[in-house]
This record gives C-alpha cells, sequence and structure tokens, in this order.
C-alpha cells in the first residue's frame, strides 16, 4: 500500500528557485529552467517512487525528472515540464495508479518562522559554514521559516520569491523529517515573503498527520 505524503504542483518556477533545484547536489537528473512547471511527489515506503515514476513518464514522456530520491522511510520525485498540461497528466496517472486522490496528501502544518533583524556578522559566518548557494552578509533580515512534511518548503520558497522577487534565497531544506527555508533581504522584503508563505501554505488541502 502506498501512502501519498505530498502532491505538489508549483506553476511558473521563479529564477532563484530553478537554480537552486538545478544544483548538482539536488538535480540528479534534468535541471529544470525558470518558468518551467513542476510537480513533487512524497510517498511511503520509499522504494514506492520508482513505481511513481514509472506511471508518470509513461504517461507524459515529454516531462524531465529532476530528482529522484529515496530516503530512509519516503521517496520523492520532482518532474517539470513547460507545461501544466503535462504534469496534470502525470499526476492523473499517479493518483489512479496508487489509488488516491491529491487530498490524501498530508496537510502542511507551520512549525516555527521568524524574520532576525540587522544580522551580525558572526551570525551569517556560522550560518555561512553549511550554504551551498547565496551566502548571508551582515546587516539583512533573515527569514527563517519552518514546516512539515518537508518538501512544503519548495512551494514556500518559490512563492516567497514571487512575492519579494528582491529577496535572497540562501537555503532550502526540502528533504528530511521537517522542511526549512533561509531568505534574506531588507525587513520589508522578509515581512511580505514570510505572509505570503503563511498564506499559501494555509490553502494546501490535505489530512492530519
Amino acid at each position: 500500500m502506498t501512502e501519498l505524503r505530498v502532491y505538489l504542483p508549483i506553476a511558473d518556477l521563479q529564477p532563484q528557485f530553478a537554480a537552486y533545484l538545478s544544483s548538482p547536489t539536488r538535480a540528479r537528473a534534468y535541471p529544470p529552467f525558470k518558468g518551467q512547471n513542476s510537480l513533487i511527489i512524497e510517498v511511503a515506503p520509499a522504494l514506492s517512487i520508482h513505481r511513481i515514476a514509472d506511471l508518470a513518464l509513461k504517461a507524459a514522456p515529454d516531462m524531465e525528472p529532476g530528482i529522484l530520491f529515496t530516503e530512509r522511510q519516503f521517496g520523492l520525485l520532482e518532474l517539470h515540464a513547460d507545461e501544466m498540461a503535462d504534469l496534470d497528466t502525470a499526476g492523473a496517472a499517479i493518483l489512479k495508479g496508487i489509488g488516491a486522490k491529491a487530498s490524501d496528501q498530508l496537510a502542511p502544518t507551520v512549525l516555527y518562522h521568524d524574520i532576525i533583524e540587522d544580522l551580525s556578522d558572526q551570525h551569517a559566518i556560522i550560518l555561512n559554514r553549511s550554504r551551498d548557494g547565496s551566502i548571508l552578509v551582515p546587516g539583512v533580515a533573515l527569514l527563517i521559516y519552518e514546516m512539515a512534511p518537508a518538501l512544503f518548503a519548495c512551494v514556500a520558497a518559490n512563492e516567497a520569491e514571487k512575492a519579494a522577487p528582491g529577496l535572497t534565497i540562501n537555503d532550502v531544506q526540502m528533504m528530511g523529517a521537517t522542511g526549512r527555508v533561509f531568505l534574506s533581504g531588507s525587513v520589508e522584503q522578509m515581512t511580505i515573503a514570510r505572509d505570503r508563505i503563511t498564506e499559501v501554505l494555509g490553502t494546501i488541502k490535505g489530512r492530519k498527520g
């Protein structure tokens, strides 16, 4: 029995988030580009993600898989395409194949968020030791946001960039027990980003975990 944990379509990938998904440690197959659309699936048990990939790619072979990854408990797949219709076709095949509905996914839960103003230089240095991409600089405002399941960090980062395109995506932790985003910029930008993330997560339908 395959449990659907996340069924997450993301429209109009933004430049920074698309680049993040294309980084070598995340995109193990075909990298997505800005303006494309994405569908991200998480299931349990982990190895059932290979059946998900088979269903999707046979239903819409013009799509490209960006991430196919198995954790200890969960498997995840990221698909992207120029046309959302291709992702809709793939998604329908996936749901039919496992006997599920999109609303069977887990509803996102907000665990924590905070805006740290005027980031200190010592704090920035510590955080930058684990950065793969854009570094934090002293003096910015830092938005930290944590939610579960982890993959909802993806829509959080993409929607935040749409709402405040001048911000910097410093990190998106999309795998594991919880998801986390680290964004920086002005206090105004971080406030807009925080409010948009909270709004979007609140609209996603699903069951309680």
